[in-house]
């Protein structure tokens, strides 16, 4: 599919907007701080807020290190590139984030990421364990689509979506690499830092050719709902669960020496 943009100005970016660009932008650098990044491949996406058709992506050639919130590019369902940008966008990063964002308006963020660990655990037959702490986040909480080669055929969106399903934060990609969708830029960042480590931690169990010690199925259950209940890290005032971790990360790249993310 050609991406193209539209013929008319844009307008205005709102207050809304501007802090989704920047969370996305700092998304976009935790990603690389963390060793997340694959050259200039992958993808973080956010809804623009207020819509439903419209979403803020990588420009496309440009390290993750080096995105800024006004270099985002805004683009619609349709392909089309609704902001006067000099950048275009990943056709592969299109076709899985624009069925995602289509089918599940709860997702304000979409990450991809292609980690050794995370492809390594997406190629096992038996895909994530519940073997660790940060697994048990994802118990019977985490699904799967099947490889079908670089995502450039727009037939498999129809597939992925329903292989997501209406409910699911986490998709593993056989073959290929991991999925996260979060009602916030932070929610979608700490989700994929979770299910890396418990991917990490799963190829050291398996390398080290011990045997796993095992846990309940009820304590499984019981440590995912703690998770989802945010674990008794609410910062006080904020309804978001995520906001004492998100605060605390962003002060990694605050004062990075490179251009500001919030710019």
């Amino acid at each position: 599919m050609q991406l193209h943009a539209v013929d008319r100005k844009a307008p205005p970016v709102s207050d809304a907007e501007r802090q989704v660009r920047q969370d996305l932008a700092a998304a976009y650098r935790l990603v690389a701080h963390y060793g997340m990044d694959d050259s200039i491949y992958t993808h973080i996406s956010a809804r623009v807020p207020g819509t439903e058709d419209q979403f803020l992506i990588n420009p496309f050639g440009m390290l993750f290190r080096d995105i800024t919130a006004s270099s985002l590019v805004k683009i619609d369902l349709a392909g089309r590139i609704l902001d006067d940008s000099p950048y275009d966008v990943n056709p592969a990063g299109f076709t899985i984030h624009s069925a995602v964002h289509a089918a599940r308006h709860d997702a304000a963020c979409v990450l991809h990421t292609h980690t050794v660990a995370g492809v390594a655990v997406s190629s096992l037959a038996g895909g994530l364990q519940p073997c660790n702490q940060w697994a048990l986040q994802f118990y019977q909480r985490v699904v799967y689509h099947d490889f079908e080669g670089i995502a450039l055929d727009p037939e498999e969106r129809e597939r992925l979506v329903a292989d997501l399903g209406p409910t699911a934060r986490a998709l593993i990609l056989r073959n290929h690499g991991l999925v996260t969708l979060g009602r916030t830029v932070s929610e979608a960042f700490i989700l994929m830092l979770n299910l890396e480590r418990a991917c990490r931690v799963q190829v050291a169990i398996e390398s080290s050719g011990q045997p796993v010690y095992p846990v309940s199925a009820e304590v499984s259950e019981k440590t995912a709902q703690q998770y989802e209940a945010g674990g008794g890290s609410h910062l006080p005032g904020q309804a978001d669960p995520n906001a004492r971790e998100w605060r605390a990360l962003l002060q990694r790249i605050e004062s990075a020496p490179a251009t500001s993310f919030r710019d």
